[in-house]
């Protein structure tokens, strides 16, 4: 019994709170240049394939490893000496996000797309940022025994802020309009309410304290840029390249979720072209989608205890492929309520169990202790490359052939993790890098 409320009451102390409110901060800015603004812009006429290439902005956070080296050995003038290293670049990012984020809520996508997207991309920058920091602080914040509360309750401010910045923004949104604030009026003034949210962020860190001082903060040998850089990216990548089949294992991290993402940088323009509005969206794709996504990914984590990695990799991508099959149903059946949110719900189970099966298979790729974290960064950097650059494309064979043709083309998209998936299982798990259960 004693043991028990001991894990109970870690959830409450007060640094691993403090992940709940850093993890809002960190998922806000994800759903404002993601869903949010493809339903912004596709109301205001954008058309499918411009919204498509949007998934672009997304790319700095596949290549936030390459300037993390330069947020964890610069000291900032002022804030540094005034709040330690780690508060003083979790305050700067905080604020120059917020700053973007009512900055791209003040621009029109209709009259200025690429002052639009030069503005996404800003934030995206911004809130990449801001993640690298809150990594490193919340590592060195809490104590080992706290690590897992910490990231149970970071996850949790992180799915709660997409809900706000998502079926939240859709409702004040519509109410703006509703009052007479039409057009871009309203979403800048919901852009400027979500951008004041941010600052939940920066007063926990200036609540906060500066994680103690270990002997690698101290600057008695300070190492060269360029020596961080290549610690950061070369010797991980030369130690993981020794494995065999490393590259099939790269493609494999980078197309075992490609369906399913490219599927999903439609869902949006999707529902609200088959005839729902942005109210029914927020309501059904997020507060469904946000059960749905949750009950996965505590299913996730049993089923792969119990199948191991291969089989619950195996059940997770037919699943995927399953659900991007429902959508092509929905196209067939039209407006339907209850179909949709079927769709939605199925789509993010789905999503929820796969997520974290990937998860824990990227982490056990990781066998080298001295590069654990690089590899993980880069690792988790590749395997978004099909959620960004890859699915940009999405809103091209959308517009061309159609809603059905397009979400079975997602069903062929997912085909070749799985091809990969069979050929990595070919051997041993000593030679693929992939467990076979016991």
């Amino acid at each position: 019994m004693r043991d028990w409320a001991a894990g109970i009451r870690v959830y409450v102390e007060p640094r691993v709170l403090a992940m709940i409110l850093l993890g809002f901060a960190s998922g806000l800015p994800l759903g404002l240049t993601g869903q949010t603004l493809q339903v912004w812009m596709r109301e205001s006429g954008v058309s499918l394939a411009t919204i498509g290439f949007f998934a672009l902005v997304g790319v700095p956070y596949t290549l936030k490893f390459l300037w993390a080296p330069a947020v964890d050995a610069v000291r900032l003038p002022f804030l540094t000496r005034r709040l330690g290293r780690r508060r003083a670049w979790l305050s700067l990012s905080q604020v120059t996000l917020a700053l973007a984020v009512v900055a791209l809520g003040l621009n029109d996508p209709v009259a200025r797309p690429e002052v639009t997207a030069a503005l996404a991309l800003l934030v995206a920058i911004c809130s990449a940022t801001q993640d690298i920091v809150i990594d490193a602080f919340r590592v060195e914040s809490l104590e080992k025994p706290q690590f897992a509360a910490g990231m149970a309750n970071y996850v949790f401010g992180y799915r709660v802020a997409l809900l706000v910045a998502t079926a939240g923004a859709f409702e004040i949104a519509a109410f703006l309009q509703a009052e007479g604030l039409i057009g871009a009026q309203g979403w800048s003034w919901t852009y400027a309410a979500m951008a004041s949210l941010l600052l939940v962020g920066l007063a926990t860190t200036l609540l906060s304290r500066e994680p103690a001082a270990t002997a690698t903060d101290r600057p008695a040998v300070p190492l060269a840029f360029r020596d961080r850089l290549k610690a950061a990216t070369i010797d991980p990548l030369r130690d993981f390249v020794a494995r065999r089949d490393w590259l099939a294992i790269l493609l494999f991290v980078m197309l075992f979720k490609f369906g399913d993402a490219f599927a999903g940088i439609m869902t949006a323009p999707f529902v609200l072209d088959i005839g729902f509005d942005k109210t029914d969206y927020g309501r059904v794709v997020k507060l469904f989608g946000f059960a749905a996504t949750l009950a996965g990914g505590f299913l996730g984590g049993y089923l792969f205890r119990v199948l191991g990695p291969v089989r619950g990799l195996w059940l997770a991508g037919i699943l995927q492929l399953l659900s991007n099959l429902m959508f092509v149903w929905l196209a067939e059946a039209g407006a339907l309520y209850w179909l949709l949110v079927l769709t939605i719900a199925g789509e993010n189970l789905a999503g929820g169990i796969g997520t974290v099966i990937f998860v824990a298979y990227l982490s056990g790729l990781c066998e080298n202790r001295a590069y654990t974290a690089t590899q993980y960064a880069l690792l988790s950097a590749l395997s978004a490359v099909g959620r960004t650059i890859l699915s940009s494309v999405a809103g091209l064979p959308a517009e061309a052939f159609g809603w059905t043709a397009f979400f079975l083309i997602t069903v062929v998209a997912a085909l070749p993790g799985l091809v990969l998936l069979a050929w990595l299982n070919r051997r041993p798990a000593d030679e693929t890098g992939i467990s076979r259960p016991a």
